[in-house]
């Protein structure tokens, strides 16, 4: 039986700041130079030379994927609330868990059909759903560990 509780106003938020953190400087290691950016920007269809161009400022790009990190974590949360409240495991494995299941089932299947209808490589799928796994499953030991 679920509490009759607002799993919104039991989010711990200083968790979520720093799930969004952690997954932030995952993503940045991911994709630097140093690891999986120059074959992700291969499989892409980019020159090794090409600069990255978005049509967007560095600003925007980072102020959007900050606020979508924030929203990923925020759900994620609440999600991990809401099997608190129904009685599951609320530790960092079963956030860890939460997270990648998620990350599976919404982060990968959704863009699947996207890259695929673009023309883009599934290498540079595979690259980039394992970093949304890896982020929401970090994601979700943080805010499983922090009840």
């Amino acid at each position: 039986m679920i509490e009759n509780r607002v799993p919104f106003a039991e989010i711990n938020w200083l968790a979520v700041i720093v799930a969004s953190a952690v997954s932030l400087v995952i993503g940045f290691a991911w994709f630097s130079p140093k690891t999986f950016f120059p074959v992700w920007w291969r499989a892409m269809g980019r020159r090794a030379d090409e600069a990255p161009d978005s049509g967007h400022s560095m600003a925007v790009v980072f102020g959007l994927t900050l606020a979508g990190i924030l929203a990923q974590a925020i759900v994620l949360a609440l999600v991990i609330e809401l099997l608190r409240a129904s009685g599951q495991d609320g530790t960092w494995w079963g956030g860890a868990a939460t997270g990648a299941l998620m990350g599976v089932g919404f982060a990968a299947a959704a863009s699947l059909s996207h890259h695929l209808f673009a023309g883009f490589s599934l290498r540079a799928w595979v690259l980039e759903v394992g970093q949304d796994i890896v982020c929401l499953a970090a994601m979700g030991a943080v805010l499983g560990a922090w009840a």
